[in-house]
């Protein structure tokens, strides 16, 4: 005797739930964001969701990409080396084939592996060291940021031919994104013929530098450019201005956050650090500076403009060759974009072949103008 099942109302409910979620999953194109949502470093990871999140949002606005809207996952990855795998493997366990990748260098080196083996195609706006191209030599794996053997040598031409300093220290954080543009700092310095009479690298996390302050004072240099991030930077600001130590300081775009603000106090007044260019003021981004304003985000800082153009570059991908990662990857190799940071062409590594960085100079109320 043959049995007939009948799908009850409650079944059939459930069924077409099930069938509603997939076909909605289907429809959208995950983009993972990992970024450090925790620890000191929240800021740069605040920036780079703001950038994306604008961009994504603008873009489904107008249809999505091919029809399908652009989904954000996000993900925090602790500014931490330790979370760099962990982060990017969360990643690829939610399904994502495309990301806005990781601010920190440290944690974007490991990270990039995943993403090469899993064939993921990945743009950071804000890891600027080279070791993260130049290890492997990736494929799937992209920057809307300059290297630091870029910044470094602007941030030292700039040092050399404007300030003029008759002796420097340089100092780094002995990190992977420090310690790396404050060696092409001292190097181009060095070729530039101007006096580095200190290399020295500190702890991150001390909360007295008295030592080498000491050092500084001794050896009577008048310029500090410091490798790293803004809490070591801002008590070396304010402790040096305490024990007498008043001289010009230079930075990366890694100190360029307000919270240097609290830390240093007064003696952030003069700072100088080297940035993204000011790309709320390139002509025709007036209708994206209004986007982040119309969903109450700051447009104004290091990362937003290259992470709201990472998803430009990715969406565009999409739209011209689908959403094989292979493709797109390919695709992106070869194309020059019009983005919210100018052109983007790349090389074979995935390095912009040029990209403006600028000198910024902090007052004392913490505001930053471009010089």
């Amino acid at each position: 005797m043959k049995l007939l099942h009948r799908a009850t109302p409650v079944a059939m409910a459930l069924g077409a739930l099930l069938l509603a979620g997939a076909a909605q999953a289907a429809d959208t194109i995950k983009i993972g964001i990992p970024q450090p949502m925790t620890g000191p470093n929240t800021q740069y990871g605040t920036q780079i969701q703001a950038g994306a999140l604008t961009a994504i949002e603008t873009i489904n606005a107008k249809g999505g990409v091919k029809g399908k809207k652009l989904e954000p996952i996000l993900i925090d990855d602790g500014c931490e080396p330790k979370q760099a795998v962990p982060a990017a493997n969360r990643v690829v366990n939610s399904g994502a084939k495309f990301a806005v990748a990781h601010a920190c260098s440290g944690v974007t080196v490991p990270a990039v592996n995943v993403y090469e083996q899993e064939g993921i195609v990945a743009i950071t706006p804000g890891a600027t060291s080279p070791l993260v191209t130049d290890t492997i030599k990736p494929h799937f794996f992209f920057r809307t940021i300059g290297r630091d053997d870029q910044q470094g040598p602007f941030a030292a031409r700039y040092i050399a031919n404007t300030l003029k300093p008759k002796k420097v220290a340089v100092l780094h954080d002995k990190q992977t994104y420090g310690s790396g543009v404050a060696t092409q700092v001292k190097d181009t310095l060095e070729k530039n013929k101007v006096n580095v009479v200190m290399f020295e690298g500190i702890n991150v996390g001390d909360s007295d530098y008295s030592a080498v302050i000491t050092k500084l004072k001794t050896a009577g240099v008048d310029l500090v450019y410091f490798g790293g991030y803004h809490p070591e930077l801002g008590l070396l600001l304010r402790q040096s201005r305490e024990q007498g130590l008043d001289v010009q300081f230079m930075g990366p775009e890694g100190t360029a956050n307000q919270d240097l603000v609290a830390i240093a106090g007064p003696a952030i007044e003069g700072l100088l650090v080297t940035l993204p260019s000011d790309f709320t003021k390139l002509p025709g981004n007036e209708g994206i500076v209004k986007a982040f304003h119309d969903a109450k985000r700051d447009p104004d800082g290091a990362f937003q403009m290259p992470a709201y153009a990472a998803v430009q570059v990715l969406a565009k991908s999409i739209e011209a060759v689908g959403e094989d990662p292979a493709k797109v990857a390919d695709y992106m190799h070869k194309t020059s974009f019009d983005t919210a940071i100018g052109k983007v062409e790349y090389d074979a590594k995935g390095d912009l072949k040029d990209f403006e960085f600028a000198v910024f100079k902090w007052d004392k109320n913490g505001k930053k103008t471009q010089l």
